[in-house]
């Protein structure tokens, strides 16, 4: 996993402290990580016109600057000053989140926040105490997935930059991380991370599309969606797992039977796996390192809240004619239903009002 929603530290510290909350050692250390990220900010223009700015760094910057400029300008999303400034953090993760789930369940184990509500993660800015937590969820007898995550967003609360660590990879990786964040601010609904988060990943798709036509990069849309059929496929095999952990978990049986269900359909996905990177891929290994970690309810947990919705959102894009602005009222719309009529409202939609 590499992008979160990571809530309005400050606000939530202050919350904490009043509501009297047990957990302000970790509200502080949130805020504190955050703050030694501001406080480290370099303004992205400046950068750029500075002489003394290594090549590979103006190159970057200059990347980044077309990218955010085109978010506001193609997109439609917010005009804030957000990724407009970079800090380079020296390490590989700005976090590390921390996914839990009941042993013979797929529904993750929420944690939730004054403020900003309920979301289905643990973000740490200490992996030390990342550790520690997933640990205690262990003892407790629940599966455990921790995951690093690269960037994250403040919801347009502070004016968030770009990381070190959103440049890992290409600048179509950077462009999807850059569109997915600022779509948080433009849309969010408490305590629905699902909706959240299929919302954003559609604005990332649709808009590291229109990106790459726009640069004429037509090498590189073909090798995006390449990525996006295997990522189609991926998600094809995770839910199929699911639905077979579902059975398992809600049939009959001892908890060792369900514990000996669990691994088999486990091992069944790996398998699956093998055969689909075999006889679709060509031998494609990129996702061979998701495949051979440890796999429990925790991971297919955290895969799904991300990505089940995303098929919906793009429909409704397609249905607001590709319109950003159309899009994101309707979004807001739906959003602003009850959660229980809230997906099915989404699933059912018909037009673009």
């Amino acid at each position: 996993m590499t992008r979160i929603v990571f809530r309005s530290l400050l606000l939530i510290t202050l919350a904490a402290v009043l509501a009297g909350c047990t957990g302000v050692g970790y509200y502080a250390e949130s805020l504190n990580g955050h703050l030694r990220i501001m406080a480290a900010r370099q303004d992205v223009a400046r950068l750029v016109a500075d002489p003394g700015t290594p090549a590979e760094l103006k190159a970057r910057m200059e990347s980044a600057s077309a990218i955010r400029q085109f978010a506001s300008d193609a997109l439609d999303l917010p005009d804030n000053a957000s990724y407009r400034s970079y800090v380079d953090i020296g390490r590989d993760y700005v976090t590390v989140a921390v996914y839990a789930a009941p042993e013979f369940s797929l529904a993750p184990v929420a944690k939730c926040f004054p403020v900003f509500g309920c979301v289905p993660y643990q973000a740490f800015f200490s992996v030390d105490n990342a550790r520690k937590a997933a640990a205690a969820l262990q003892a407790e007898g629940l599966d455990v997935h921790v995951s690093g995550v690269t960037a994250y967003s403040t919801l347009g609360w502070t004016s968030d930059p770009l990381l070190s660590t959103m440049f890992r990879d290409d600048e179509t990786s950077l462009a999807a991380l850059v569109f997915h964040e600022l779509a948080h601010s433009q849309v969010y609904v408490q305590d629905d991370s699902a909706f959240n988060e299929g919302f954003a990943t559609a604005v990332e798709i649709s808009g590291v599309r229109r990106w790459l036509r726009a640069q004429g990069d037509a090498e590189g849309l073909r090798r995006y969606e390449g990525s996006r059929a295997r990522m189609a496929d991926f998600l094809g095999l995770i839910a199929e797992a699911r639905k077979e952990l579902h059975g398992v978990y809600s049939g009959p049986g001892t908890e060792a039977e369900k514990r000996a269900g669990k691994q088999a359909a486990i091992e069944r996905l790996r398998q699956r796996y093998r055969q689909i990177r075999e006889a679709r891929w060509n031998g494609y290994s990129g996702y061979d390192a998701w495949f051979a970690a440890p796999i429990n309810n925790a991971r297919l947990a955290a895969t799904s809240v991300y990505n089940d919705l995303v098929p919906d959102f793009l429909r409704l894009f397609e249905l607001c004619g590709g319109d950003y602005g159309r899009f994101y009222a309707e979004v807001a719309r739906i959003g602003g239903l009850d959660r229980g009529e809230r997906q099915a409202a989404l699933e059912a939609v018909k037009s673009c009002e």
